[in-house]
């Protein structure tokens, strides 16, 4: 299996509340609770961890709150090369309804000096060289420049590493400047990036196409529950995704990027990855936290999930 290097620059505890429907302005009793040390990054590393890769976790991670992201990175057999930072790694509220919809309170973070950048950027110099693949996924935190992330992109782009790149606003506008091997916005996502309408499966069609010819390998554009599409120079596909229960959406899109990197790096035909990423992402939904824990059930969605070739129009 592969070495993997997963980036978290804005981790977070996610603070899950399950409740009935949430009444603004009112108060709401809990009908559960649960807290996961969570951020994109930490969330793909533990999808890739069940498909049998071996991985290193960094990013930044607040001093004040460190127990429960240290006890996941040992639990899980990571490699841990987070710098720490003063300060509290941040906090999400995630208020999930019983009809699915997610509701979300996000937190700052800390706030990240010159020096751990320094430090960061140092010790992936010294760590990147024999990774297969590294994950940059989510947020930036508060002390980060857009200059600082294209300059981070571009060092592991020099040093050879394939650059898995899932973020949105500006951090996605100045990564896909860096052209990394593979992105995965959703629709919004990549028309806010771009500055245009990506209202139909043509003009998405025609931003992926873009992304492309700018020297990125692998464009991978979501629609929740509508599929997704992937786009290469050789190809499109589209996959929809079967039905399910929705328990909760939080870390589908994570999920996703871990199925699709594990096909390619697998070298599996490209049919065949991306019916397995979806249906990863479909399982994902069902469930409160992170990682594949079923694997008769995501066998039962891998056959359900369609797969079609789309003709060069976007049609």
């Amino acid at each position: 299996m592969a070495k993997i290097l997963t980036l978290t620059l804005n981790p977070a505890l996610d603070i899950t509340v399950s409740l009935d429907v949430l009444r603004a302005g009112h108060v709401n009793r809990a009908q559960a609770q649960a807290s996961h040390a969570a951020g994109k990054g930490l969330n793909v590393a533990q999808v890739l961890a069940d498909l049998g890769h071996s991985l290193t976790v960094s990013g930044f991670l607040g001093r004040d709150n460190l127990q429960p992201f240290e006890a996941l990175i040992e639990q899980r057999g990571f490699t841990d090369s987070f710098v720490r930072v003063d300060g509290e790694t941040r906090s999400n509220l995630k208020l999930i309804e019983a009809d699915g919809r997610v509701t979300d309170v996000n937190g700052q973070g800390p706030q990240v000096d010159d020096a751990a950048q320094a430090a960061l950027l140092r010790r992936l110099e010294q760590i990147a060289p024999g990774f297969d693949a590294v994950v940059v996924a989510g947020s930036l935190p508060r002390g980060i420049s857009l200059t600082w992330f294209e300059q981070l992109l571009r060092q592991l782009s020099g040093q050879g590493l394939k650059v898995v790149l899932d973020t949105s606003g500006e951090a996605l506008r100045v990564g896909l400047r860096c052209a990394p091997w593979l992105v995965k916005p959703n629709a919004e996502e990549l028309g806010e990036a771009l500055g245009m309408a990506l209202a139909d499966r043509a003009a998405q069609h025609t931003a992926a196409r873009q992304l492309l010819d700018a020297g990125v390998e692998h464009v991978v554009l979501s629609n929740g529950e509508h599929g997704l599409s992937w786009y290469t120079a050789a190809r499109t596909l589209h996959a929809l995704p079967p039905p399910v229960k929705v328990a909760s959406t939080v870390g589908a899109g994570d999920s996703l990027v871990a199925g699709m990197l594990h096909g390619l790096l697998q070298g599996e035909a490209p049919q065949q990855s991306l019916r397995r990423a979806t249906a990863i992402a479909a399982q994902a939904v069902t469930q409160v936290g992170f990682g594949i824990c079923d694997h008769a059930q995501l066998a039962r969605l891998e056959a359900a999930v369609q797969v079609e070739e789309q003709q060069e129009s976007g049609q």
